[in-house]
């Protein structure tokens, strides 16, 4: 492999966690919104579930959309499956 395509693939890893991490982290604040006086006095748990559930669906739907965009990226440019431990 040369430098270059360890180079991508580092980018790529480091972009997946990143949007991994943000849809976790929404997830909590969505919790955190529900039970605790962030937002007003005991609690909002309509606000909190809404925005718990949009950070679960990040967390788990968003890393797969990219994966699925690198993967056609790819196969377009001529070179499918290049790269260390190519996901599916």
């Amino acid at each position: 492999m040369s430098d270059s395509n360890d180079d991508v693939w580092r980018r790529r890893f480091q972009l997946f966690m990143l949007i991994r991490l943000v849809g976790v982290a929404t997830f909590l604040l969505g919790i955190a919104i529900a039970y605790s006086d962030l937002l007003r006095p005991d609690g909002w748990p309509l606000v909190g579930g809404l925005v718990t559930i949009a950070g679960a669906l990040d967390a788990v739907f968003a890393p797969r959309l990219l994966r699925k965009k690198w993967r056609l990226d790819d196969e377009a440019s001529g070179r499918p499956g290049d790269g260390p431990n190519r996901l599916l």
